[in-house]
């Protein structure tokens, strides 16, 4: 390691601090893709058991600006919950394995308990990681879904983690001309990513290959085409 980098991670260690990142306003944001604990997870957790928190440091760090670390939860008070922290961080000099995490129940973003517990059963969470091709600006620009249709798979690679769904996605182009329509950058992503941008037409999600919906934004509804 360079001096310069030495002396900058020892001045983030003995002046730099550190907060624990509020993650609601990602989970509202991508509802879709980031995903949280539920309350009931969350109250039925105890002493020894793990916490995953999101972290940030100040100065940021060369690499990372946050780190999602594991505490070693402690106590369970009335204004503040407590545990020592179980990772060694990647980029953090602030902080190093055992030392003292305060937070709030809503910091948590995953869990694990320590033994069997008795919690109440919520019903699983749909993800949606199947991949689809969606014009670019629908994700990038905010442009509203406008036609949508389903083919059979066919962009599907081997070791693809996930599967084509088959879900092709155009964003608005009635005021635009062809030529600008067939220049539209198009991405292969997770469906959830098209959803956190326009859920729109996530009534029609497990509609079969064949169909094709373009939607009236008079009314916001989706019409088939035949």
């Amino acid at each position: 390691m360079r001096i310069y980098d030495r002396l900058y991670n020892l001045r983030r260690r003995y002046f730099g601090t550190w907060a624990v990142e509020d993650p609601r306003p990602i989970h509202n944001e991508a509802p879709y893709t980031f995903f949280l604990p539920t309350a009931e997870e969350i109250m039925a957790l105890r002493p020894g058991d793990l916490v995953k928190l999101t972290i940030k440091g100040s100065p940021a760090g060369l690499e990372y600006d946050a780190e999602r670390m594991w505490v070693i939860l402690d106590s369970l008070g009335p204004e503040e919950w407590q545990g020592r922290l179980d990772n060694a961080p990647c980029d953090m000099p602030q902080l190093q394995p055992g030392d003292r995490i305060c937070f709030q129940p809503h910091n948590i973003i995953d869990l694990q308990y320590e033994g069997e517990r008795d919690v109440v059963e919520t019903p699983p969470i749909r993800q949606y990681w199947e991949r689809c091709l969606v014009d670019s600006c629908v994700v990038d620009d905010g442009i509203p879904i406008y036609f949508i249709y389903r083919e059979e798979p066919e962009l599907e690679q081997d070791g693809d983690r996930y599967p084509d769904s088959g879900w092709r996605i155009r964003g608005d182009y009635r005021d635009i001309s062809d030529e600008e329509l067939n220049t539209r950058k198009m991405e292969y992503i997770a469906i959830g990513k098209v959803l956190n941008a326009d859920d729109s037409w996530l009534h029609l999600i497990d509609e079969p290959v064949g169909c094709a919906y373009i939607r009236d934004f008079s009314t916001g509804t989706y019409h088939i085409i035949d």
